[in-house]
This record gives structure tokens, C-alpha cells and sequence, in this order.
């Protein structure tokens, strides 16, 4: 996975951590959270703030 594949990386922490509120989520731990999923194998430099909120708003999206 990449920082473009929100889609995946949103279903990936849904599995990975089903008791969070993405809603309430700080942008360093979900920086985090991506880094360390399996299969993630981009560079912790290429993410901003407009992909870990596209990334936010798909988990929450694809939580409800």
C-alpha cells in the first residue's frame, strides 16, 4: 500500500484498531498507525495533512 490508497488503508485500521472513533484521532498517531500496517511500504516523507485527512474521512466513511 501507498499514501494514495485510502480506500485500503482506511479498511486496514478499521481491522487493525475496531474500538476507535476515527473522528477523534490526532494526525501523529494515525501517521503511525499507516506506517506500521502490514503491506504499507511507502515513505513516512511523502504523507501531509490533506492525505491523513483523506485517509480520516474514508475510516469514518467506511465505518458507518
Amino acid at each position: 500500500m501507498k499514501w494514495t490508497d485510502t480506500l485500503d488503508i482506511a479498511l486496514a485500521l478499521i481491522d487493525a484498531h475496531p474500538d476507535v472513533d476515527p473522528q477523534y484521532i490526532r494526525f501523529t498517531d494515525l501517521h503511525a498507525w499507516v506506517m506500521a500496517l502490514p503491506g504499507f511500504s511507502d515513505e513516512a516523507a511523502k504523507s501531509n495533512e490533506k492525505i491523513l485527512e483523506a485517509i480520516q474521512m474514508t475510516w469514518i466513511d467506511e465505518q458507518d
